[in-house]
C-alpha cells in the first residue's frame, strides 16, 4: 500500500508547479496544439516542451503528432476535478481568511471607538 503514497506524491510533484497547472487549465477546454498552448500561456517553445515533459512523463497528459504539429490533451479527466476541487479548497480558505479579518477590523474600530 506504501506504493500508492509514492505514486500520489509523485503526481503531486509534478502538479506543483503553477504553469503546468495553467497548462492543465487550459486543456480542460479540450485537445490543443503546442502553438494554441504558447499564444494561451505566454510560454516560449522550449518553456512549454519542458513543462509538457513532466506532464507527460507522470501520464497526465499525451501527446500525440501531426505533421510538424504537436497536440495535447489530458489523459484523464479525474486530474481536472483533483485540480478543481483543490482550487475550490483554496478559495474557500480565502474566503475565510478574509472574512476572520474583517471581523478582527470590526472589532478593533469598536475597541479604539470606546
Amino acid at each position: 500500500m506504501e506504493k500508492i503514497y509514492e505514486l500520489q506524491a509523485d503526481i503531486c510533484k509534478a502538479l506543483s508547479n503553477p504553469k503546468r497547472l495553467e497548462i492543465i487549465n487550459k486543456l480542460k477546454e479540450g485537445e490543443m496544439s503546442a502553438t494554441e498552448l504558447i499564444e494561451k500561456t505566454g510560454l516560449s517553445k522550449s518553456n512549454l516542451s519542458q513543462y509538457t515533459g513532466v506532464l507527460k512523463a507522470k501520464g497526465v497528459i499525451l501527446s500525440r503528432r501531426e505533421g510538424v504539429n504537436v497536440y495535447y490533451r489530458i489523459a484523464n479527466m479525474k486530474v481536472i476535478e483533483a485540480c478543481t476541487l483543490m482550487r475550490e479548497f483554496l478559495l474557500s480558505e480565502i474566503k475565510e481568511k478574509s472574512r476572520m479579518a474583517s471581523n478582527l477590523k470590526k472589532v478593533g474600530q469598536n475597541f479604539h471607538g470606546v
